[in-house]
């Protein structure tokens, strides 16, 4: 049986290179309006979610009104007042909008390049079990990536198990992150076939679909099968 060719230098840099993004400050820039966007739609239905609840509709309006100006004041650059007013948020509120100001203060200390506190942040929701599971699991991987580096691999690929997996709404980042821990193991063809599978995912976007059959590749593994698929 033919051997995968070697992985060279190059690939791997480019690999480690896609994850350290979540250590830098252009993390924010590319999925910091991502990230606040997808907080918001969150926030709009937690309102409702918070009233059923609770049968506290005012404070709940008052909460959801308060972090609405946070990403306001956001927009027009107050990075150190915001700070203060997400951490009064974490305090008091109810669960969605706790989730929702922990999420965006560690986002927010990725702009202001504090990784510490980012991955405290995130490791607060993610470890909360009061908290919705969406906002945990998403937290969970922005956490690891930011760890990456510093992880031991079988300690990635543990936490995120039950992540990586078909079907899973966050299985491409969460696969990504594994795969990358198998190639330092050693594991590139368990790896290879990771990226495989995630490529012949519909419900990954096309684009990143792509990426992943070229990763696949790379490691010796064919998933070009899957580029078939892309577009129906």
């Amino acid at each position: 049986m033919a051997q995968p060719p070697d992985i060279s230098d190059t690939f791997l840099r480019e690999v480690d290179e896609n994850l350290r993004r979540d250590r830098a400050r252009n993390f924010a820039k590319r999925y910091g309006s991502w990230l606040i966007g997808g907080i918001i739609l969150f926030l709009a239905a937690a309102g409702g979610w918070i009233y059923w609840q609770q049968r506290q509709l005012k404070e709940s309006e008052t909460k959801v009104e308060e972090i609405a100006q946070v990403y306001g004041n956001l927009g027009s650059g107050d990075l150190k007042g915001s700070a203060a007013r997400l951490d009064s948020l974490v305090k008091d509120s109810d669960a969605a909008v706790r989730a929702s100001s922990l999420m965006t203060r560690a986002v927010l200390a990725i702009e202001q390049n504090d990784m510490p506190l980012a991955i405290r942040k995130f490791g607060e929701v993610a470890s909360d079990e009061s908290l919705p599971e969406p906002y945990r699991q998403v937290a969970l991987i922005r956490q690891t990536a930011l760890q990456f580096d510093r992880l031991p691999p079988d300690q990635v690929i543990t936490r995120l198990a039950a992540l990586a997996k078909p079907g899973n709404p966050w299985f491409a980042s969460a696969g990504e992150l594994t795969a990358a821990a198998l190639i330092k193991q050693g594991k590139s063809q368990q790896a290879g076939q990771l990226f495989a599978t995630i490529a012949k995912d519909k419900s990954v976007p096309e684009p990143t679909r792509g990426r992943f059959v070229q990763l696949a590749a790379s490691l010796g593994v064919d998933a070009s099968g899957a580029l078939g698929t892309l577009g129906q």
